[in-house]
């Protein structure tokens, strides 16, 4: 059963309970199981929740921790970040630069050009095909 998702500032009725855990409830998808992982496909992320664009493909890359990862953010507008004190850790939390979805986190051991790693979850995306 959905939850009540009348309070939020965009429509996020069409949201799986898991995409409305991961991004209104800043939850985490098990690592290894979302559905980009493993995409190779060329094309643009975007937010599940308002169908801003996140990431390009062209900064995705396997970074081993089981989440999809890019090293950098489309434009300059397409996420913030802030500080996230949750679980007993300090964390750069990323959210969608339109609509404030929770998306995953940053942290600085991704590789050149940036040394990002951004860590996404595969239930705050949707994936538009350059084809």
């Amino acid at each position: 059963m959905n939850k009540d998702r009348s309070d939020n500032h965009s429509d996020i009725s069409h949201l799986t309970d898991e995409q409305f855990n991961v991004t209104q409830e800043k939850g985490t998808e098990a690592p290894f199981t979302g559905n980009y992982l493993h995409n190779k496909e060329s094309g643009a992320y975007l937010c599940v929740c308002c169908g801003n664009r996140l990431f390009n493909s062209i900064t995705k890359f396997d970074s081993g921790t089981g989440w999809p990862s890019f090293y950098d953010m489309d434009t300059d507008e397409s996420v913030t970040i802030e500080s996230d004190h949750s679980q007993g850790m300090v964390r750069d939390e990323v959210l969608c630069g339109d609509c404030g979805a929770h998306l995953g986190h940053v942290f600085s051991d991704g590789p050149a050009p940036t040394g990002l790693r951004y860590c996404i979850n595969s239930l705050s995306l949707n994936f538009e095909s350059d084809d």
